[in-house]
C-alpha cells in the first residue's frame, strides 16, 4: 500500500507470536534462506498489505502468518505503528523501492505450540533476544561495566540506566520497560543493531547478550513483551498461552517466563484465589514427579461485561 508517489508510503505488517513451551516464553520467527537460525540475525513473520485484496489489517496479517511459518494465531490485537527513517534497512518488507517503510506490529498470543511446520519458522525462547529481561536469576555484572564508559560521558545518562536497570540498591525492576530498555542500550551502542544501523561509534562493542534480529524487528518485539507484562495485570492473558487444565504450580511458572521474575509462591496462590478465574476440576495431575497436584480450569470471562481481572505478581525479594 503506497502513497505520494515516488517517495510514498509502504505499509507492512509484524507479528509477535508467543507461546511458552516446556516453562519458556518463546516468540515465533523466521530466518532468511542464506542463515541457519542458530546463529545471526532473526525476524518476525512480517509481510506486506495489499489493499487490493486484503479487507483488514488482521486478516492480513494472519494469512501470511500462516503462510509463512504453517501457524495459525490465535489471541491477536494491535501493538503499535513503526515508521522511523531507515528503518526498513537491511531486510524490508516486499514492494516498491524508494517508499517510506511503516510497519504496523501486532501481539498474538497461543496455547498452541507446536512445532512450526514450515523449516525456516521456528521458536525462539525470547530470554535468547533478551537475555538481561529475565531476572530470574542474578542480573548480568557485565550491565554495568558496560554502561560505565557510555554514562560517564554525560550527567544526564547515569540515573537513566541506574532507573531502567534498577542498578541502585534501593531502585526497583520495572518488567515493563523492556522497550525503554533495548533503546538505551542501542543507544550506548552495546547491540549489533546500533553497529549494523551505523548508529553508534566504531569504538562500540556488538558483544553484548542477546540475539539481534533484522530491521527494527526487536524494538517490535520488546513492545510487545512489554505489552504483554503490563496485561497480565489488569487482563487473564495468562489463560491464552496455557491449554487445557494445569497445577497452580504450572501458572505460576508461566507467569514467571512472562515476567521474567520469580514470584512468591503463597502470596501468588492467594492472589489467584482472590480473583476467582480458576477453579477445581475435581481431578489430580500424575505428572508433576512428586505429590499429585490438584488440576484447575480457568473460569472465563464474565458474561455480564466480557472482562476478568488480571493476576498480581507478587516478586521474590
Amino acid at each position: 500500500m503506497s502513497f505520494g508517489g515516488e517517495h510514498g508510503v509502504r505499509i507492512g505488517l509484524s507479528a509477535v507470536v508467543m507461546a511458552v513451551r516446556d516453562r519458556r516464553l518463546c516468540v515465533l520467527t523466521t530466518t532468511s534462506p542464506d542463515q541457519s537460525g542458530e546463529g545471526g540475525e532473526i525476524a518476525l513473520p512480517f509481510g506486506p498489505f495489499d489493499p487490493a485484496n486484503d479487507r483488514t489489517f488482521e486478516l492480513s496479517l494472519r494469512a501470511f502468518v500462516t503462510a509463512q511459518t504453517g501457524f495459525r494465531p490465535g489471541f491477536v490485537e494491535q501493538l503499535y505503528t513503526f515508521g522511523d527513517a531507515g528503518r526498513a534497512s537491511p531486510r524490508p518488507t516486499p514492494g516498491p523501492e524508494r517508499q517510506r517503510e511503516i510497519s504496523v506490529g501486532y501481539l498474538a498470543l497461543t496455547r498452541d505450540a507446536a512445532t512450526a511446520s514450515l523449516a525456516d519458522a521456528r521458536w525462539t525462547p525470547l530470554y535468547d533476544i533478551f537475555p538481561w529481561e529475565d531476572r530470574r536469576t542474578q542480573p548480568d555484572p557485565a550491565i554495568p561495566d558496560a554502561l560505565a564508559a557510555w554514562t560517564s560521558a554525560d550527567p544526564r545518562r547515569p540515573a537513566r540506566a541506574e532507573s531502567l536497570f534498577a542498578l541502585g540498591d534501593t531502585l526497583r525492576w520495572n518488567e515493563e520497560r523492556v522497550l525503554e530498555r533495548y533503546e538505551l542500550l542501542y543507544e550506548a551502542g552495546l547491540v549489533p543493531e546500533a553497529l549494523r544501523d551505523g548508529a553508534t561509534s566504531a569504538g562500540a562493542t556488538d558483544a553484548f547478550p542477546g540475539r539481534a534480529m533484522v530491521s527494527d524487528h526487536r524494538r517490535i518485539l520488546a513492545t510487545g513483551l512489554g505489552r504483554l507484562r503490563s496485561k497480565l495485570k489488569y487482563r487473564p492473558v495468562l489463560f491464552e498461552l496455557i491449554d487445557g487444565a494445569f497445577t497452580l504450580s504450572e501458572l505460576q511458572a508461566a507467569a514467571e517466563a512472562v515476567a521474567g521474575l520469580t514470584l512468591h509462591k503463597q502470596n501468588f496462590r492467594r492472589g489467584v484465589e482472590r480473583t476467582g478465574l480458576v477453579e477445581p476440576t475435581g481431578r489430580l495431575s500424575t505428572g508433576t514427579g512428586g505429590r499429585p497436584a490438584e488440576l484447575f480450569r480457568f473460569t472465563g470471562t464474565d458474561a455480564r461485561d466480557g472482562q476478568a481481572p488480571g493476576l498480581a505478581l507478587p516478586a521474590q525479594r
